[in-house]
């Protein structure tokens, strides 16, 4: 999902991977139609960051944390939600196997939600990457007025994800860092090039394609609602559709508030706009035509699919809940592990459960706070902006496997 506001965001959830796409491949011609061109020696493979990597240290004892209750009863039901899949996937951060959540998973199928601080206090230990210094944002799931339609008022397609939008092909294009094939699409000579960015995709790259879901209201709340990854579209009628994250275009995100920042348009000056996502929209709808310019500069592109189950559905293909879910980088923290944050926001600080990502949402202790539907959601997540203390839960006896003493 991930979307994210800092953003989403992942979010998945979350938000959404920003993915780096490199220059173009040589193309081989047949012998005789043209001198054969030397293909770039393949520089050697790097290893991409991870938690192992970075370094992790043996944190406080979970007791000693200061878990409150109703946030422990949350995180509990939320881990819970993440077993199935926890079980099962690989962990890219590098800490865990999934045979090692297998205790606390068992137990947390019967546990009494009223004995939750027990429940990780009994199956867990904390785990500090790097230094520990985190930063979190927030992401909501937006509603905004959308049809599936066209009709007056409603001209902002939401396109379903194309076919033709695919990962390079072994030799066409040089990998990524993490080491996948970029994204991008096969023109009609065969070559592997980028994928049509932001605003070729609003001038029409993807029209007559069939793609269309639904149409939105508002190009700048549609915007945002990419941004976060997911939300719902209120129709004339009342009629609700629901949109989760089906991908990204494969240019990488970028975040049009640090733009803004660059450019002396936010801060807390006079005649100056507020750097919350609130502020933001202000100037986007204060200046239409410099506010279109500067979504563009965020060449990334979401595209979306009708979601009919409960809730929306982070990166661990599960439903996420409000204030119980934060997007983080797979790399350094396990998908599906709980997470304890202090931080000088006293909402965002307590227990989470990350199970969403985002293509902001990059590196050690950076997280993006999901904080639901509805206005105070939207107040709370568009303005969330915390710094503190990161804390990665893990299953007893990890660390002791990993080194740590």
């Amino acid at each position: 999902m991930r979307g994210i506001q800092g953003f989403c965001k992942t979010k998945s959830a979350a938000i959404i991977a920003a993915l780096f796409l490199l220059g173009g491949c040589v193309r081989l011609v047949p012998e005789g139609s043209a001198p054969r061109p030397v293909t770039p020696p393949t520089p050697p493979a790097v290893k991409p960051a991870t938690a192992a990597l970075t370094g992790v240290m043996r944190g406080p004892v979970v007791a000693g944390l200061g878990f409150k209750p109703d946030n422990t009863a949350a995180a509990l039901q939320a881990f819970a939600t993440s077993c199935p899949r926890l079980t099962k996937r690989t962990d890219n951060s590098g800490l865990t196997r999934p045979e090692d959540w297998a205790p606390a998973c068992a137990a947390a199928a019967t546990w009494p939600a009223g004995e939750s601080a027990r429940f990780f206090t009994t199956y867990f230990e904390t785990a500090e990457v790097g230094d520990g210094a985190a930063f979190v944002t927030g992401y909501f799931e937006p509603e905004i007025a959308g049809s599936r339609t066209r009709q007056p008022g409603f001209d902002v397609p939401v396109y379903a994800l194309p076919k033709d939008l695919v990962r390079a092909k072994p030799g066409d294009a040089q990998p990524l860092p993490d080491g996948k094939m970029p994204l991008g699409r096969y023109d009609d000579a065969g070559v592997f090039t980028a994928y049509h960015d932001r605003g070729q995709i609003e001038d029409g790259a993807l029209q007559g394609k069939g793609l269309e879901l639904a149409w939105a209201a508002d190009p700048v709340e549609f915007f945002f609602l990419q941004i976060q990854g997911s939300g719902r579209l209120r129709a004339p009628d009342g009629s609700v559709i629901r949109l989760g994250f089906a991908g990204q275009n494969g240019h990488a995100y970028t975040g049009i508030g640090s733009l803004m920042r660059e450019r002396g348009l936010i801060g807390s000056s006079p005649g100056q706009y507020s750097g919350s996502m609130q502020g933001i929209q202000q100037y986007l709808r204060d200046f239409p035509d410099a506010g279109r310019q500067l979504m563009r500069q965020n060449r990334s592109y979401v595209f979306f699919r009708e979601l009919t189950g409960p809730g929306p559905v982070g990166a661990l293909n599960v439903p996420i809940a409000g204030r119980s879910t934060v997007a983080a980088d797979p790399a350094f923290v396990p998908l599906g592990a709980p997470v304890w944050l202090q931080v000088d926001r006293k909402e965002a600080s307590g227990l989470w459960v990350a199970q969403d990502t985002g293509g902001a949402i990059q590196g050690a202790n950076r997280f993006d706070s999901f904080w639901g539907a509805g206005p105070e959601a939207r107040q709370i997540a568009g303005g969330m902006s915390a710094r503190g203390r990161a804390l990665i839960l893990l299953p007893k006896g990890t660390l002791a496997r990993l080194g740590q003493q």
